[in-house]
């Protein structure tokens, strides 16, 4: 395989940039990978006057990331599903569960199954799978809460948790281990279908689209499903038109929580119906707010303490893990749709917000737990490493590490590698 890796360095003359051995290392480790050579990591560039034209710096540096670990998860889950909180880095038993972080949990663990065949990640997959379950009413919704005892919190869950268990199906669906959990996935995924049609918040419909762009992945033909995408892509793109101004490029007045869900959820959706409008908004958006939260040279993402409205200074706290987690997928997402290096760059820089590369200047990322603290606050962060910012610490880690393997398609100028 090979890593599209340019440091600000000229490179040789004949174009092909190279690595110390500390450094190839530390890609095998998070690979998994032994003997590798430099020659695994070359990329043709061209000559040296398409470098300086086209200013390449670094994209991703995989020997600052902490190894890959399943520690803190394993903390957090028994075999009803994983907890929601946790008092530092002991879990909180007294908040029970929620429908949300397992779902998340369930993306985690099919993704770090993905990457390197993990045994742990595969005996997560039917805890996380079966909460799902236990959740789903008779009439196909969700609930969302489920105390310690395993008794039911609340009648009905949230949109958003609706939708993220539905995001959580469909990738299921396209990336199962076995035939037996897909066809699960999709008995529950099915059983959910109908209520589509009553979402009316965006992020329920948003991370609706991105499970159903999943389960097209594998079931293409469809075209029942395919109609429930175009619907619930076109309430999110009338929302865009509706609220876009010359200096405003977004889907409502404000700026809340998840917002990178809005770009990502279109550049899925894009990317099964080929629709150009719906990638021009996603690609619009995504620069709008790339613009509000990387203007300082590093990921600054909208503060929970007031949101941003529209005119108003954006909030600098409290910044969430899910934030950063999101803009992460969604470079990533563009990269694929567009194939741009930029992107790539951008996805690691936001990644590093974890590492310490973030408004206080400190790490979330625990490295002795392998935990991820709960958030970024004016007085520091909050040393709570819950399932929320654990899971979406581990999933930006996991998009880091597939970004490695999409750049071996394209080089540096966006042409495919030969």
């Amino acid at each position: 395989m090979k890593i599209a890796y340019i440091s600000a360095c000229t490179p040789r003359e004949c174009g092909i940039a190279t690595f110390d051995t500390n450094l190839i290392q530390a890609i095998g480790a998070n690979f998994k990978k032994r003997n590798l050579s430099e020659t695994d990591f070359a990329i043709n560039i061209g000559n040296k006057k398409d470098f300086e034209a086209q200013k390449v710096r670094l994209l991703v540096d995989p020997e600052i990331m902490p190894l890959f670990s399943l520690d803190h998860v394993k903390i957090l889950t028994d075999n009803t599903g994983i907890i929601r909180n946790a008092k530092y880095g002991v879990p909180n038993m007294k908040k029970g569960y929620c429908l949300d972080d397992n779902a998340r949990a369930l993306i985690m663990a099919l993704m770090a199954y993905g990457q390197n065949k993990s045994q742990e990640a595969l005996n997560l997959l039917p805890v996380y799978l079966s909460y799902i379950h236990y959740m789903q009413m008779d009439n196909g919704n969700f609930r969302n809460f489920l105390s310690f005892n395993r008794s039911y919190l609340d009648e009905v869950g949230s949109e958003d948790s609706f939708g993220r268990t539905v995001w959580a199906l469909g990738y299921m669906i396209s990336n199962a281990p076995n035939t037996s959990y897909q066809e699960f996935a999709e008995e529950l995924f099915f059983r959910s279908v109908p209520h589509f049609q009553n979402l009316k918040h965006l992020r329920g419909l948003l991370n609706t689209i991105i499970g159903i762009t999943h389960y097209l992945q594998v079931h293409a033909a469809d075209e029942r499903m395919l109609t429930q995408l175009n619907k619930l892509t076109e309430i999110v793109v009338a929302a865009y038109l509706e609220h876009r101004k010359d200096d405003w490029h977004w889907f409502e007045e404000k700026l809340t929580y998840d917002n990178a869900i809005f770009p990502l959820a279109l550049l899925h959706s894009y990317g099964i119906t080929g629709n150009e409008q719906v990638k021009q908004i996603a690609l619009e958006s995504l620069s709008f707010l790339d613009k509000l939260t990387l203007s300082n040279g590093y990921l600054s993402p909208v503060g929970n303490n007031g949101w941003h409205q529209k005119g108003n200074k954006m909030p600098a706290y409290d910044q969430q893990a899910i934030e950063t987690m999101a803009m992460v997928l969604m470079y990533l997402q563009a990269y694929r749709v567009a194939h741009q290096p930029e992107y790539i760059r951008k996805m690691f820089l936001c990644y590093l917000w974890f590492l310490g590369e973030n408004t206080l200047r400190v790490p979330l990322y625990d490295h002795e737990t392998k935990g991820c603290c709960d958030g970024l606050g004016a007085a520091g962060v909050n040393r709570n490493q819950g399932a929320e910012s654990t899971l979406a610490y581990l999933i930006a880690h996991l998009g880091v590490l597939n970004a490695f393997e999409l750049e071996y398609q394209y080089n540096l100028l966006g042409e495919p590698l030969v």
